[in-house]
């Protein structure tokens, strides 16, 4: 099909697929130099920000896999569809991934602190997130409130298609947070080429949700 005649849904439906290789290309390049190297890596401790990050991830990328497979049961259209099903599987299999990690460390799944204490604690550049959002035992950034899940749950059809951008790309932003925090104080190479992966393949689908949901505003 020339490009002068693909419609915007179907070059929509190229990028998601475009950011979907491409994260997953990096992903198994950061996990194949991290396994490489785990020879040279200590143990992460049960209060390092390596494992205070793969809990605290695996909570906010369950939540995502939730918010995909709702949307799914509330919209025909085939783009929103398809980046449902690549957020619900990339996010369930890198949760999976986290929890491992928590295993072979020999740490428990729940921390002996607060959710999001160790990205309150000054990473190598000296920073701390303690601007109120990111207090320990507060909720992470960019998780959606019980609210907004039963307003998409409630909504359909273009209405939810809305919600489910407005929601994720908030979602996704709160990821790229974590994934840069922690990159300021982990040491681990397997964390760090996850945290790397999550930085570039969520920004990249930040950028296409907002088109998306451009495209979806009332005239």
């Amino acid at each position: 099909m020339p490009q002068a005649r693909r419609s915007p849904a179907v070059r929509r439906l190229t990028l998601i697929v475009t950011a979907v290789v491409a994260a997953v290309a990096v992903g198994l390049v950061g996990f194949s130099v991290g396994r490489l190297s785990t020879m040279d890596n200590p143990t992460p401790t049960s209060t390092s920000a390596e494992a205070g990050f793969a809990r605290d991830m695996q909570v906010h990328h369950l939540q995502g896999v939730e918010l995909a497979m709702l949307i799914r049961d509330r919209t025909s259209a085939a783009d929103v569809r398809l980046l449902g099903y690549d957020i619900a599987t990339t996010q369930a299999q890198q949760a999976g991934q986290l929890y491992g990690w928590l295993t072979e460390w020999d740490l428990p799944q729940a921390g002996p602190e607060p959710e999001m204490t160790w990205m309150t604690r000054p990473g190598r550049s000296g920073h701390a997130h303690t601007d109120g959002a990111h207090t320990p035992g507060e909720p992470m950034p960019g998780l959606a409130t019980a609210e907004q899940i039963a307003e998409l749950t409630a909504a359909t059809g273009v209405e939810a298609e809305r919600i489910f951008l407005t929601l994720m790309i908030a979602h996704h932003q709160g990821a790229v947070d974590m994934a840069e925090a922690v990159q300021d104080r982990a040491n681990n190479t397997s964390v760090l080429g996850f945290a790397n992966s999550v930085i570039i393949s969520q920004e990249a689908e930040i950028t296409l949700m907002e088109s998306m949901l451009a495209d979806r505003e009332p005239e």
